[in-house]
């Protein structure tokens, strides 16, 4: 396998349970946060949905200025709109990716706030952190989802709910 047919498999494998946590999601709760320093279940849930995109953003660029850019995170206030959220940014990522060149993988990428530098990589990094962000927050939506008393899917195997304990 190329690297990008293993990125490639791992986007859909981590998209797969990432649609089970997303289905979840109660809209009476979206304003609800765990603890004053934690985003509410909206901002989380949101910022999932759009991680997959961030690899198109990893191929399509050379890096992100979020003082030239500024975050601004789309407002998302059902789950069905959530979950086709997903679908478009994980479509697109996606996309990008089985179009994209493997030399270009070592091509450098730049986090930064102005002149302070925040993360400087190549693209086959930034696109691995795109990942990584989204089984962290996904982990994080575990916890909301607990703390809410709602059932968890399995997510590397078969969670306590799914055997009944």
């Amino acid at each position: 396998m190329t690297i990008i047919e293993i990125l490639l498999k791992e986007i859909e494998q981590e998209a797969q349970t990432t649609r089970k946590f997303l289905k979840l999601v109660p809209e009476d709760k979206f304003d609800w946060r765990p603890h004053p320093k934690s985003m509410n279940l909206q901002q989380l849930t949101t910022h999932i949905a759009e991680l997959p995109a961030w690899v198109t953003m990893a191929i399509t660029t050379d890096g992100l200025d979020f003082a030239a850019v500024p975050y601004e995170p789309s407002t998302i206030d059902n789950t069905a709109d959530l979950l086709e959220f997903f679908e478009q940014s994980y479509a697109d990522g996606r996309a990008h990716l089985q179009a994209f060149n493997e030399a270009d993988l070592e091509k450098p990428w730049v986090l930064r706030n102005g002149d302070q530098v925040l993360a400087d990589m190549n693209k086959y990094e930034t696109i691995r952190i795109s990942i990584s962000q989204t089984i962290h927050h996904r982990a994080q939506l575990g916890v909301f989802l607990r703390l809410l008393d709602i059932p968890l899917p399995g997510s590397y195997g078969p969670s306590a709910d799914e055997l009944g304990k």
